[in-house]
């Protein structure tokens, strides 16, 4: 964040039975992941435009011209996440492209392909009913679907979720101030849903996002993005081969179900989503 920033799917590479099955796994769109090599190794991020579409395209731009390369995991908190990309190294720097309008809430329509997971009811945090589910590999908290129908646009409010694993955008008090910076969450922080951007998560490499050096800020050396690529970008032959479990699939719903407490709800943060690199 730029000054003031304060949460993972863990992504299992291990299928479960229910899985074996190949329309159980998906190819992501190359152009929706970005591969960071960072000194601590590897980490393969999904981003996810049907959450932050503004978002996405910002990183995806900014990864194609370099801007990341080379640039310091400055802010790292314990429990909670490392913040990245700013050319500054501090927290106060930004590209020169214009700031984002926040994407919290975006917009569910009936053409988001949104997985529930569970109903909720009203709570403290949220005084109305909700679903929680996922829309490709982000966690997401929605207004009910039945809301669509009386809309004026035909949509629903909805927001992502802080697990671990899951990217957000970084920004001072302004919600409206996002530009260049980013942080990976290390571990569930509730507290940011519905008050920062979500708009992708990590589908391998949670092992290094909790590797990088803690600090606030980092004290020298620190850990840095030694490239951040788009992998559409590079070579095929070069290519990490990806497979993601389809969250439309019976194997996830599998998933779902063995998550499911008595009362019904699921913690969409305690779900792993398998996915295979090679």
């Amino acid at each position: 964040m730029k000054s003031a920033l304060s949460a993972i799917v863990l992504l299992s590479l291990a299928a479960p039975a229910a899985a074996q099955t190949p329309s159980d796994w998906r190819t992501p769109d190359p152009e929706n992941i970005l591969v960071v090599e960072t000194n601590k190794g590897r980490i393969i991020v999904e981003m996810e435009p049907n959450v932050a579409p503004a978002h996405v395209e910002r990183y995806r731009t900014l990864a194609r011209k370099g801007f990341y390369d080379g640039l310091e995991f400055f802010r790292v908190i314990e429990g909670f996440m490392d913040q990245t990309g700013d050319p500054q190294n501090n927290g106060t720097g930004g590209s020169d492209l214009p700031d984002l309008e926040a994407e919290f809430p975006f917009r569910r329509g009936a053409s988001v392909p949104f997985v529930e997971a569970a109903k909720l009811p009203a709570d403290n945090a949220v005084p109305q009913a909700t679903e929680v589910g996922f829309v490709g590999v982000v966690p997401v908290r929605s207004a009910p679907s039945m809301q669509m129908m009386i809309s004026v646009d035909g949509k629903a409010p909805a927001w992502g979720l802080f697990c671990q694993g899951v990217m957000g955008a970084a920004r001072s008090n302004n919600p409206n101030s996002a530009n260049s910076q980013f942080f990976f969450m290390r571990g569930p922080y509730a507290s940011l849903d519905g008050q920062y951007t979500a708009w992708g998560r990590v589908i391998s490499g949670q092992d290094v996002v909790v590797a990088i050096k803690t600090g606030e800020p980092v004290a020298p050396p620190r850990d840095v993005m030694k490239s951040v690529k788009v992998l559409a970008d590079i070579p095929a032959a070069q290519r990490p081969k990806i497979q993601v479990m389809d969250t439309r699939g019976p194997a996830f719903k599998a998933l779902i179900d063995k998550a499911r407490g008595a009362d019904g709800r699921v913690d969409p943060c305690a779900i792993e989503i398998p996915a295979k690199i090679g």
